[in-house]
């Protein structure tokens, strides 16, 4: 027979280890750090191109893009929810390089890119050079998560994301007049160049977000409307995994601007990745050693966002400017274009 106190005991035993597991529970289950890092497209740009109103415009822009994703990650939702409604903001503007405002082609259209990859899976999805979706990103979201390739590319890209109701536009939905002028400049010094090799200042412009959520996801996307009188269906690193866009959720997610060429032949995006993992550097050093180093060494330019499995955030870039802003896991917020 159990006498009345060593019931008590083990009845208080049990009601501590209760509690114990109990309040383990409670502290794993707590959310981890939160991240987003975004740009919109490095390149050549001058401080006096810009009047007080116009940066107050992009810092505006990139500002709702930035706490729209952040809101979305605050609420515990998938990483890949924040970095499609971020790069949806900047697509619908015409201030950027992606959807409305994308630059037109050597035959006065447009071409559209962009991909997206979940850190956690592995999953990635990508679409190129489609001229009627009105947001490239939602049918790269849509190969990732319901096909089983990886890129699509022209029409078939188009009809596959026609099969999820994603709103299709004219090609003219996405013109500016600031970017047929940029068309029209392009196409008089390729003339005088009598090259179709020549490579013009408008060659950059992309968007793409980054970001940690709080269950520990890297997830990254990219989206552009490619160069300015690009010719022969030529496509960039911005849909290419490994080259303009990777996450993992091991070491990074990152997404890349610049001259997409250089950024394909160096595989950007997941050397900065690797690096992390085989040479056991910060997500800082290893972005400066291939922004700074390998490309500047090669002749590429460019730059780009990156976030790690603990909400650092790296954003070097090797030209005069680069458009993007930043929260990290300690809530301080960035945006600048060329501090």
């Amino acid at each position: 027979m159990f006498t009345k106190s060593v019931l008590s005991s083990v009845f208080a035993l049990l009601l501590f280890s209760s509690c114990f597991t109990w309040a383990n529970q409670i502290e794993t289950s707590k959310p981890g750090p939160i991240a987003i890092a975004l740009h919109g497209g490095a390149g050549t740009l001058s401080p006096q191109q810009f009047t007080p109103e116009r940066k107050a415009q992009y810092y505006a822009k990139l500002s709702e893009a930035l706490e729209a994703g952040y809101r979305i990650l605050q609420t515990g939702a998938d990483g890949q929810e924040a970095v499609v409604a971020a790069i949806m903001i900047l697509e619908n503007s015409p201030l950027f390089n992606a959807g409305v405002g994308a630059v037109y082609t050597f035959d006065a259209e447009h071409e559209l890119d962009a991909s997206i990859m979940h850190g956690k899976t592995r999953e990635a999805g990508a679409i190129a050079g489609v001229k009627h979706i009105k947001n490239p990103i939602l049918a790269a979201q849509a190969v990732m998560n319901h096909s089983v390739h990886v890129m699509l590319s022209g029409d078939g890209a188009e009809t596959f994301a026609e099969q999820f109701a994603i709103e299709r536009v004219d090609n003219s939905h996405f013109n500016t007049e600031r970017r047929l002028q940029s068309l029209h400049k392009a196409k008089a010094r390729i003339k005088r160049q009598a090259s179709l090799n020549y490579q013009h200042p408008e060659k950059f412009g992309t968007v793409g977000v980054v970001v940690l959520d709080q269950l520990g996801n890297l997830v990254a996307g990219t989206s552009t409307g490619g160069m300015t009188a690009k010719r022969f269906g030529r496509i960039g690193d911005s849909p290419i995994i490994g080259a303009g866009t990777f996450a993992d959720n091991a070491s990074c997610a990152v997404s890349a601007t610049g001259h997409g060429e250089y950024f394909i032949r160096y595989q950007v995006a997941s050397d900065i990745c690797k690096r992390m993992t085989y040479q056991n550097l910060s997500l800082a050093e290893a972005a400066d050693e291939v922004i700074n180093r390998v490309l500047v060494d090669a002749g590429g330019d460019g730059g780009i966002v990156a976030v790690d499995a603990q909400g650092n955030v790296a954003m070097p870039f090797n030209t005069t400017g680069m458009y993007r802003a930043s929260i990290d896991a300690n809530g301080v917020k960035t945006v600048a274009i060329f501090e």
